[in-house]
């Protein structure tokens, strides 16, 4: 779904201009991080999707975790806001503490696996490699970033 925004001043509405989705940064004691290979482009990524409109965001993090991993989480924090500019996508990063540590996969992931950070590194894409590695650095603020969906600007 996406939210509606108007950029014009009219009572009309005009196209949406942006989606919102979350993720969640499962970190568990040893460091290592939860991670999926989606099944549509057979990209890593940490585990997330689009935000509903009547759901709270830690609620939509837990679901998105769980649909795809069969983990339940519990969320801890905001690591950052993420913008693709190309797509008009807000990401919201969440780190969460897993409840248990044995995944599933789903219609969305063919594999799961939790990494180290060096493995994020080199099986994740930049734009979402760097959303792990700021939601691993402890009591930082939250991060602000933008990207063209391949690359950081």
């Amino acid at each position: 779904m996406l939210l509606h925004m108007s950029n014009s001043a009219g009572k009309s509405r005009s196209t949406p201009l942006h989606s919102v989705s979350v993720a969640g940064v499962v970190v568990r004691e040893d460091g290592c991080v939860l991670a999926i290979r989606r099944a549509d482009n057979g990209t890593w990524e940490p585990p997330g999707g689009v935000l509903e409109l009547d759901e709270a965001i830690e609620d939509g993090v837990r679901r998105e975790v769980y649909e795809e991993t069969g983990i339940k989480v519990g969320v801890e924090r905001l690591t950052g806001v993420y913008k693709n500019v190309n797509r008009g996508i807000v990401a919201l990063v969440l780190r969460c503490r897993p409840e248990s540590d044995q995944a599933r996969l789903s219609e969305e992931s063919v594999e799961a696996a939790w990494l180290t950070p060096a493995e994020v590194s080199a099986r994740m894409a930049e734009v979402y490699a760097v959303r792990v590695l700021d939601a691993l650095q402890d009591d930082a603020a939250p991060s602000v970033r933008t990207h063209d969906g391949r690359h950081l600007l």
